[in-house]
């Protein structure tokens, strides 16, 4: 018997060196194994979700992180309670506004004498005036925004550049801020409402033409941005009252789908809570600081993009936003300029890039020529996306691995030059983003891409993916990405739901509806700052979109 047994365990060298081999690749394959970079337990339940329901509705959903019993953040930080807390009075390093280095106490000193200098020269009234701001994104319009809040003077912005002769007509402003190039638009709009014949007070940024200053009439009064701003420096400082925080500071104005212009009141508290809610998409091992910089393609007027420049701004982090982001323009004709040219920073003299919100439309365009610059590696692109797929499978993204090395880091230098290699996030809204697009852009880019929507009433994200949430959840049959849970300070549900499916345990399908701290309140284009009465709606907005939650509690929006 015994030498039966000796037989089997006869080896010879080749033996144990296959033996060896296989050991050492055994070993390799699970030491090298790339680590997810969360724990998939914490994907599995990114929503936490109400007992009860009413009939017709699901259950409440609130983000896992704030939890139902949780209290929501209503400010980035405990002493920020009003806009002006934005500016942080302890932090005096100087940081890029578009083309501008200047200093929280820089700003804060402009943002009085352009208060002081509108309130002599202009008339304003606090609770009485307001005044419209037809700014594109830039300095000028944080400087306006944050003096007309210090002084509880109410503005109007508008989301779209064909809702101003409807503005105009329904709710004309006592005082216009606007460009020196769209003077003769703001001018002829003016006549022809019939408006001629009342007192109007218009400052421009830069120098107006001879032509347009020759067509101004009797009762209209034009001031350069300049002048005023001198006034104010020129005088002692007025300081107004402190704003409150549920006072409205704003009103944006905003096309529904419907076609009816509505607008959004924005209060002090939605704003610092729409900040807190954009702070917390990152996680706090990514979370922003003062070396980040923000290139942003969501105009200003909108309460989305007013509060991503407000969280730069709270950050100390420098911040430009895209051409394509503006809304007014001369007659001539203006360049698109894309996020490959802001990245690379063509245009807009800041430090590189570090985060960027862009809409869905930027993002394809970004990826696709990134991707398209990667394939002409024939041989090895094929054994870098394999590979880069992998660690995707695993749940593991980064951008220092060989395959970016040698194929993707490249790519994205070819295609918006060597300073794209700062970004570290990208986050995109606005639209929604098809489902087969998350991964070639996770791939392409190598940073955790952000998935989220975005509401003209909502100072900050509605929904949010997490960031290192690098599951890929298109459900059978559908076109779009996944959102996922509930900002952190937005409760959501689903109405017209269909009983008898949630019953059967299958996910529920409807309308999206959200309340919390960061929405505001309607407006009609009858009356100002009276929001439309919400009956029992215990403050419940609708979005007008339908959406599906599904088992570990993301949204998905449903192609209407």
């Amino acid at each position: 018997m015994a030498s039966v047994l000796s037989q089997y365990l006869v080896t010879d060298d080749t033996t144990i060196l296959l033996g060896l081999i296989a050991a050492t690749v055994f070993l390799l394959n699970n030491l090298y194994k790339p680590q997810p970079l969360v724990h998939p337990i914490l994907l599995g339940r990114q929503s936490d979700v109400a007992r009860v329901r009413h009939p017709g509705e699901s259950a409440v959903y609130r983000n896992y992180g704030t939890g139902l019993m949780g209290r929501f953040p209503l400010r980035p930080a405990k002493d920020v309670h009003i806009l002006a807390d934005m500016l942080k009075p302890d932090s005096d390093a100087p940081r890029t506004l578009w083309s501008t280095k200047i200093s929280n106490p820089q700003l804060q000193d402009r943002v009085a004498a352009f208060g002081t200098g509108l309130l002599r020269l202009a008339g304003p009234q606090a609770g009485e005036s307001n005044v419209l701001l037809l700014l594109n994104d830039s300095l000028e319009f944080i400087i306006a925004d944050l003096a007309l809040a210090s002084h509880s003077i109410p503005s109007f912005t508008l989301a779209s550049s064909n809702l101003l002769a409807a503005v105009i007509e329904s709710h004309p402003p006592s005082a216009i801020i606007t460009h020196a190039s769209v003077l003769p638009q703001i001018l002829e709009l003016i006549y022809d409402a019939g408006e001629g014949n009342r007192n109007h007070t218009i400052i421009v940024v830069g120098e107006p033409s001879p032509q347009a200053m020759a067509s101004v009439a009797s009762r209209v009064k034009v001031l350069t941005w300049a002048s005023v701003e001198r006034e104010g420096i020129r005088v002692e400082k007025i300081i107004s009252p402190l704003p409150k925080p549920n006072e409205v500071f704003t009103v944006a104005f905003f096309a529904s789908k419907s076609g009816h212009i509505e607008g959004a009141q924005l209060t002090h508290e939605n704003m610092t809570a729409g900040v807190a809610a954009v702070r917390a998409m990152l996680p706090l091992s990514h979370a922003f600081s003062q070396l980040d910089t923000i290139v942003s393609a969501h105009s200003m007027s909108t309460a989305y993009g007013r509060v991503v420049a407000y969280t730069a701004l709270f950050e100390g982090m420098s911040f430009a936003t895209l051409e394509s982001s503006k809304l007014f323009h001369s007659d001539e004709y203006t360049p698109q300029i894309n996020v490959a040219d802001a990245l690379s920073s063509k245009v807009y003299p800041i430090p590189p890039p570090t985060i960027a919100f862009m809409k869905p439309g930027h993002l394809h365009t970004l990826v696709d020529a990134i991707s398209k610059e990667a394939r002409k590696s024939f041989f090895i692109h094929p054994f870098a996306w394999r590979h880069k797929m992998a660690g995707l499978a695993e749940g593991f993204l980064t951008k220092e691995s060989l395959w970016d090395r040698l194929v993707f880091d490249a790519a994205r230098a070819r295609v918006a030059g060597d300073r794209s290699s700062a970004l570290r996030a990208v986050i995109v809204s606005d639209g929604p983003l098809a489902a087969d697009s998350l991964t070639p852009a996770r791939v392409a880019l190598s940073i955790p891409v952000i998935n989220c929507y975005s509401h003209p009433l909502v100072a900050g994200p509605v929904l949010a993916s997490l960031a290192l949430d690098l599951q890929d959840l298109s459900a059978e049959g559908t076109t779009t990405a996944h959102t996922g849970p509930p900002s952190v300070n937005v409760e959501a549900k689903l109405t017209e739901v269909d009983d008898q499916r949630i019953e059967n345990g299958e996910d529920p399908v409807g309308s999206l509806m959200v309340r919390g701290p960061s929405v505001g309140k309607l407006t009609s284009m009858e009356a100002s700052y009276v929001s439309i009465p919400s009956g029992e709606d215990e403050g419940w907005i609708e979005t007008g979109l339908r959406a599906r939650v599904q088992t570990n509690g993301t949204f998905q929006l449903l192609a209407q």
